[in-house]
């Protein structure tokens, strides 16, 4: 298997400042079901992307629904972030860090994630050019 489609622990956003500031200082819009939020990150970090998913517990109080909602996120990301999103950011050399948060009414099937998050790594590399 090959190392492009995977999703690595130093991929993912922990860092509770980064986040922070990512809330604070980043730029957002929507593909529904998805809410992004992103920033061009001046700080170190081995990709060219680093991501945060988030499902709302208010919206979904059971865990279960959250961790499968998340888990379609990531697959769908893992398996497209590198034709759409680190392709168009390594050309630049350019690195961004950002966060996607479901706030759709009920659980889409994977390939409507799918289809979303192909829209939304679109986005996110048009706008992150400018």
């Amino acid at each position: 298997m090959s190392k492009i489609y995977t999703f690595t622990k130093e991929e993912r956003l922990c860092n509770k400042k980064l986040i922070d500031g990512l809330f604070r200082n980043g730029s957002s819009f929507l593909v529904y079901p998805f809410k992004v939020s992103w920033l061009t990150s001046e700080s170190e970090q081995p990709y060219p992307a680093v991501v945060l998913f988030s499902v709302p517990k208010k919206r979904y109080k059971r865990a279960v629904d959250r961790n499968l909602l998340k888990r379609r996120m990531r697959e769908a990301y893992r398996l497209n972030k590198t034709q759409f999103l680190y392709l168009p950011l390594i050309e630049k050399n350019r690195k961004i860090i950002f966060s996607v948060t479901y706030i759709g009414k009920e659980i889409g099937d994977y390939s409507l994630v799918e289809k979303k998050m192909l829209k939304l790594l679109q986005l996110l590399a048009q706008s992150e050019a400018k």
